[in-house]
């Protein structure tokens, strides 16, 4: 046994408590080093002979590692414990003293789980599991009406640059909410929509007032209203970590110095506000001098910007906040912006933009979730680049699963492409065969995915400005078989729990060298096979024997067929099946 491959530590990722009476706990260990693993559990306060054992399962493993995982129910809440670890002849004890041979024989130097608050229990929204979602950039997905259009806006369709318009607005998405119906989503993401100089809106002039040119106030309300009557949720991008250069408090910064009295409103290195070498006097989002970073910090920056967060939630309804370049900002203001935003609507999602690592943002006090973007280079390396084979994208994927708490896991944003992206029917090489198997692994995967506007008609480009192009709603330059091979899978997770967030994922097939997928998704009495061939060649897939079960196809690409009384399946190059476990006949 490789004892230095071992690891735990109570909390975080390692033991969390999922429900109120549920405590998980997991173990590293190197991979395929460990024939069982159990753990030895009770209550510190009671007598040691009274300690319980529990069988461990191998959740996931990755390329170095596997996790083992046991949920247990503490009477009193209270949780003391210890790993036996069993690999060939050798058996070793893993507690808080470290690793040995000897059995622990008193509470004192076993792992604890102090107490299981109901108060510090992280709860993200229940609707997110089973949401779908839907990401909109206002300027680009419709022109309701044209009486708010900027003075230079172009015809629609043109080719998208970094400072010019279309007329997209409120007004067009409304008029377009039956698309969005027939296609099957129930979330919308909008991009900024308050008051900013830019077609992207992420520099903020006025964070209480909808953008003119998409509308105003009243606009918003009736828009969240018909959405929720048709059970659409809707999230909202907030700009917390900067404002625009036309912020009012930042212009009285700009005229005034050090003696404004906003000047501490934002990080200043130097007066006067200026750029030198190309590097503003004062920090900013990256080096962009239009967009000044906000002094979260501040008592006042706080105020305003949480009676923000509480305005449209209480006055117009959102359903959601997505928080742009989140990890710069403080953990203090986050902490309280969660407090302040669950006090007006404790089912409001917090979603903040992350790229990397985020444990320390999902501990309940500060986000919900974040954007998923490891998940998303991890399902477009193996299905649009090819940089992975089945087993390195089966272990990327569990070393994501293992990083975080179950909860995290199941609320997390999976997207493929957004407004920062290349789309991906782009990246996939204009092969929509290719989008088709990455599409149905996201909506098959546990967490709350989200489509970018258009990739259901098959929209491509590269790299914003270009992935911002205006949607197309003529039916002739659309890609309708792909639109309804979307409202089918879409409408295939929606129906099954086992497809969303009730259950986990197994991986049966995933070899090295291999381009062939094959998983389970179970839970809520259900239990789904889905196979992906992302090979150029037909493929077959070994089934698990499972008696008294017979395989019946719930979604499946042309050409794919069962064989041997359905112990075994065979798909075609890039080809794809969804099969029900259903009572044998």
């Amino acid at each position: 046994m490789m004892k230095e491959a071992l690891y735990h530590r109570p909390k975080l990722n390692w033991s969390f408590a999922y429900d109120e009476r549920t405590i998980v706990l997991r173990l590293r260990a190197k991979r395929d080093d460990l024939a069982e693993a159990d753990v030895l559990y009770g209550d510190k306060f009671e007598p040691f002979d009274k300690m319980s054992e529990a069988p461990m399962r191998r959740a996931f493993a990755d390329e170095l590692f596997e996790y083992w995982e046991v949920d247990v129910q503490p009477e009193f809440k209270r949780l003391a414990y210890a790993f036996r670890l069993r690999s060939g002849e050798e058996t070793y004890w893993f507690s808080e003293k470290g690793i040995g041979s000897a059995a622990p024989d008193e509470h004192f130097g076993m792992f604890e789980f102090p107490f299981l608050h109901a108060s510090e229990l992280f709860r993200p929204p229940v609707w997110v599991r089973d949401a779908v979602f839907y990401q909109i950039f206002p300027e680009r997905f419709a022109n309701g009406d044209k009486s708010n259009d900027p003075d230079s806006v172009l015809p629609w369709g043109g080719k998208p640059e970094w400072y010019n318009y279309f007329g997209g607005d409120l007004q067009g998405v409304l008029d377009r909410l039956d698309h969005l119906s027939e296609l099957g989503v129930n979330a919308i993401y909008f991009t900024p929509l308050f008051q900013a100089r830019t077609n992207h809106k992420y520099d903020t002039e006025d964070y209480l007032r909808v953008d003119a040119h998409f509308g105003d106030n009243r606009l918003l309300k009736k828009l969240v209203d018909a959405c929720h009557a048709r059970g659409i949720r809707v999230m909202l991008d907030a700009v917390f970590n900067h404002a625009g250069g036309t912020f009012a408090p930042f212009l009285d910064v700009k005229a005034k110095g050090a003696a404004s009295r906003y000047a501490d409103w934002f990080h200043v290195r130097s007066f006067p506000l200026e750029k030198v070498d190309g590097v503003p006097t004062y920090d900013a989002f990256a080096f962009e001098d239009h967009m000044p970073k906000l002094n979260t910090a501040n008592p006042e920056v706080q105020e305003y910007l949480l009676r923000v967060a509480r305005y449209w939630i209480e006055e117009v309804g959102i359903d959601g906040w997505r928080l742009d370049v989140a990890n710069e900002v403080d953990h203090a203001f986050w902490r309280k912006f969660r407090d302040v935003v669950k006090a007006a609507n404790p089912e409001c999602y917090i979603l903040g933009e992350m790229f990397n690592d985020a444990i320390m943002w999902l501990q309940g006090d500060q986000f919900d979730a974040t954007m998923n973007y490891p998940f998303t280079g991890t399902v477009l390396d193996f299905f649009a680049r090819g940089k992975l084979d089945a087993r390195g994208f089966a272990d990327a994927l569990q070393r994501q699963l293992a990083s975080y708490s179950r909860q995290v896991n199941e609320a997390m944003f999976n997207l493929l492409d957004s407004h920062d992206t290349p789309r991906l029917l782009t990246v996939c090489g204009g092969d929509a065969r290719l989008l088709r198997l990455a599409v149905l692994f996201q909506l098959t995967y546990l967490g709350a995915p989200c489509i970018y506007y258009g990739d259901e008609v098959g929209m491509a480009g590269a790299g914003d400005p270009d992935c911002r192009r205006c949607m197309v709603w003529d039916p002739a330059a659309q890609d309708r078989e792909l639109f309804a091979f979307y409202r089918e899978a879409i409408a295939l997770r929606r129906a099954h729990a086992a497809l969303r967030g009730a259950g986990g994922i197994r991986f049966l097939l995933a070899e090295p060298g291999d381009a062939r997928v094959l998983y389970e998704r179970a839970g809520d009495g259900e239990r789904f096979l889905v196979a992906l061939n992302r090979d150029k060649a037909e493929a077959a897939f070994p089934l698990p024997e499972a008696p008294g079960v017979r395989w019946t196809p719930a979604f499946a690409s042309a050409g794919a067929a069962l064989a041997g009384g359905g112990a075994a399946l065979t798909l075609p190059a890039y080809g794809y099946a969804v099969l029900r476990a259903d009572a044998a006949r």
